[in-house]
C-alpha cells in the first residue's frame, strides 16, 4: 500500500514543490527512526517510478570537476523499484564544447568515455542544521566514486563549506569536511577520516559489504557535525574552528544537497577493467530538525 505523508518543511529556503510531499510504502516508513526531539521535514523516498522529481532535483551537465571522466547528464537518473539508481556507463559521447589547445582539461577533450549523473537540491531546497540520513548500497568496483554531500551557497568554493557524508573510493569509505583556510583563492582546510571498507563490515569481506544497503547519517548541530555509518561514528568536525579566513563559518549557514556517481578523476581510480553500467542505489533521503528549531 502506498500512503502519502505531508511533510512540513522547516528551514528549509526555495521552492517548495512536490518535494514537500514524501510518498511512502508501510515498509519505508519502518526503514528508519525518527531521532529524539526532532521530526521529519522533508524526505525523498523515491516510490514513484521515472525521471527524479524536477520540484526537488537539478542536474548537472558534462565535465564538471576534479578531472574525472564521466559526462554528466539527466539520461542517467531514474527511479525504479523505490530506488533513485543512478548509472555509470561506459559510452562515448562527443564534448561539444570541444577546443583544440585548449588548457582547461573540460575543453580539451574531444569525447567522454564514461556517463553518469549528478543530481543536487541547488536552488530548489537548502538545510541548516538537523539530522540527515541517507540508505543506498555502492558499488565498490574500481575507478567509480559515489558520493552523497553538501555544499553551502553563501560563496565559491572552499569558503562555502563542504560536508562529504558519504564517499566512496580506492576501497576507502570517507567522511569529510572542507573549508578556505590562509595561503590563497583556493587554499583549503580538510578534517577528513578514511576507513577501509573491509574493517566497516562484520566478517571483514569488502565484497560482502558493497552487496548491501548501508545507513549514513550526518548530525549537524551550531558547534558540531558528527558523521556516521551504520551507527559507526567516522567523524566528528568541531564547528567552533572552522571559520574561514574573512571571519564566516560556512557550517553555520545553510547548505544544499549532492547525490553523484563520478568516474576515474583525481581520486577514483582506473575504471578500465570495472564491468559497466554499474549502479548507485539510494533507498531514501530524509532530513529532521528539532522540534524546537529556530527554523520554525
Amino acid at each position: 500500500m502506498v500512503r502519502t505523508v505531508a511533510v512540513l518543511v522547516l528551514g528549509v529556503t526555495g521552492a517548495i514543490g512536490a518535494g514537500a510531499v514524501a510518498e511512502e510504502s508501510d515498509a519505508a516508513v519502518t526503514r528508519g527512526e525518527i531521532p529524539e526531539g526532532h521530526r521529519l521535514v522533508w524526505a525523498q523516498e523515491f516510490d514513484e517510478p521515472g525521471e527524479p522529481d524536477r520540484a526537488v532535483w537539478n542536474h548537472e551537465e558534462g565535465f564538471k570537476r576534479n578531472n574525472e571522466l564521466q559526462w554528466y547528464q539527466r539520461e542517467n537518473a531514474t527511479v525504479e523499484n523505490g530506488m533513485l539508481v543512478i548509472e555509470g556507463r561506459r559510452e562515448r559521447l562527443e564534448n561539444p564544447g570541444f577546443e583544440a589547445g585548449s588548457k582547461d582539461w573540460r575543453k580539451k577533450r574531444r569525447f567522454a568515455d564514461y556517463t553518469a549523473a549528478s543530481l543536487t537540491t541547488k536552488g530548489t531546497h537548502e538545510w541548516q542544521y538537523g539530522v540527515f540520513e541517507m540508505r543506498a548500497r555502492v558499488d565498490t568496483s574500481e575507478g567509480l566514486w559515489p558520493a552523497w554531500w553538501s555544499l553551502g551557497s553563501a560563496r565559491p568554493w572552499p569558503g562555502c563549506g563542504e560536508i562529504d557524508m558519504m564517499e566512496y573510493y580506492r576501497g576507502m569509505v570517507l567522511a569529510n569536511a572542507c573549508w578556505q583556510k590562509k595561503g590563497g583563492r583556493w587554499a583549503q582546510h580538510w578534517d577528513s577520516t578514511k576507513t577501509p571498507v573491509g574493517e566497516l563490515d562484520e566478517g571483514g569481506d569488502p565484497d560482502a559489504w558493497a552487496g548491501r544497503f548501508h545507513t549514513w547519517r550526518m548530525e549537524w548541530t551550531e558547534d558540531r557535525i558528527d558523521l556516521y555509518c551504520d551507527g559507526r561514528l567516522l567523524n566528528t568536525i568541531d564547528v567552533t574552528k572552522t571559520f574561514n579566513p574573512d571571519g564566516t563559518n560556512p557550517f553555520r549557514e545553510p547548505h544544499y544537497m549532492l547525490v553523484n556517481l563520478a568516474i576515474g578523476g583525481m581520486q577514483g581510480g582506473d575504471p578500465s577493467e570495472t564491468d559497466f553500467p554499474s549502479r548507485y542505489e539510494i533507498d531514501y533521503i530524509r532530513v529532521y530538525q528539532p522540534v524546537s528549531s529556530d527554523n520554525e
